[in-house]
């Protein structure tokens, strides 16, 4: 009989309970790909299942979607532009491809989408391999930085947003939060052009934001209004919220220009106040903004991989496997203040 091969990963089994076990191989079945990881980042949504605070996550699950690695074998039926060895990223929404809305407004949004990292059923990236469909899949070059494969996932969502809210080269725009997705979107809106500037009131974190190359404003200290059309010479007319808190959202409505687009990025709280008549009487858009199309994805990729010395300041640490349980532990209780953490299961 043959031997089962183990692989192994980080299994979540409760909130602030995650270890490393031993999990059978998973298989490339057709029209997949089996993927060596590499390294995977820790999301802030990573960390909100770890504690329990989003309810997404269940015992027994790997979780796992910012990742980048090597194809290690084809399934049938896979696509024959993929090879063995490949440096790829993985855009993990699982759509049908077909319905109305994969077409438009877009894959994200699908009513039969799954998400890899999310879906307590499927094996994500928090192991050393996995199995995944072939289209889901995105050839890096060969000779870029690896590890910058696994930002792909998060620079998409910023990319998204900054396009949900109409952002070009005549935008002034703010970014409200200088976290992960925060400089995700400060980074997409001046790929997009725009002048921006970006609302942080962590040192760690606006240290990281100027390295980046954009000005930092603490609300705690300045009156933002006055300080951001200060920075960007008029009130902006984009404002992308990455907290989305009710605090951050009334800021985004008092600092803006009439007739603003605000988008509502960050997952702070799934209820907030809103301060309807600055809507209403002013004619602001209030935009939502989720994941990405599969075409901003793989235009991110091809981005990521032309800017790879600009973005390689975005990940500021990594970790064995082994020492992930322990990373998660401080980010949740705050002894870390690390904006990206990448957990290394390859080479």
């Amino acid at each position: 009989m043959k031997e089962e091969v183990l692989v192994k990963a980080l299994v979540y089994h409760g909130p602030n309970r995650l270890t490393v076990e031993n999990r059978p191989d998973p298989i490339a079945g057709p029209g997949e790909v089996l993927v060596e990881v590499i390294a995977t980042g820790i999301c802030g949504s990573d960390l909100h299942g770890y504690t329990g605070e989003n309810g997404r996550r269940m015992p027994g699950q790997i979780m796992g979607h910012e990742t980048v690695g090597r194809i290690a074998a084809l399934g049938a039926d896979a696509d024959e532009h993929l090879s063995l060895g490949d440096l790829v990223t993985i855009d993990p929404v699982l759509s049908c491809g077909e319905c109305a809305v994969c077409l438009d407004p877009g894959e994200q949004l699908c009513p039969r989408r799954r998400v890899i990292g999310v879906d307590p059923l499927i094996i994500a990236a928090f192991a050393e391999q996995i199995a995944v469909p072939a289209r889901n899949v995105v050839v890096l070059p060969p000779d870029m930085p690896a590890d910058l494969g696994a930002l792909v996932e998060p620079l998409a969502v910023g990319f998204r947003a900054a396009t949900r809210g109409g952002v070009g080269p005549a935008s002034a725009v703010l970014v409200i939060g200088g976290g992960p997705i925060g400089q995700a979107a400060a980074l997409a809106a001046r790929r997009l052009g725009a002048r921006v500037v970006v609302s942080e009131i962590s040192a760690a974190r606006a240290t990281l934001v100027t390295q980046l190359g954009f000005p930092v404003l603490n609300p705690a200290d300045v009156d933002l209004a006055t300080a951001v059309e200060a920075e960007l010479g008029r009130r902006p007319d984009v404002v992308i919220d990455a907290v989305a808190l009710s605090s951050t959202l009334t800021q985004a409505l008092q600092v803006s220009a009439v007739g603003a687009s605000i988008v509502l990025l960050g997952m702070g709280s799934p209820q907030l106040d809103l301060d309807a008549y600055r809507v209403s009487t002013e004619e602001r858009t209030v935009i939502g903004s989720f994941c990405y199309t599969a075409a901003q994805f793989r235009s991110t990729a091809e981005w990521v991989a032309a800017n790879a010395a600009a973005l390689e300041p975005l990940i500021d640490d990594s970790v064995l496997l082994a020492d992930a349980p322990r990373a998660f532990a401080d980010l949740a209780d705050g002894t870390s203040n690390a904006s990206k953490i990448l957990v290394r299961l390859g080479s």
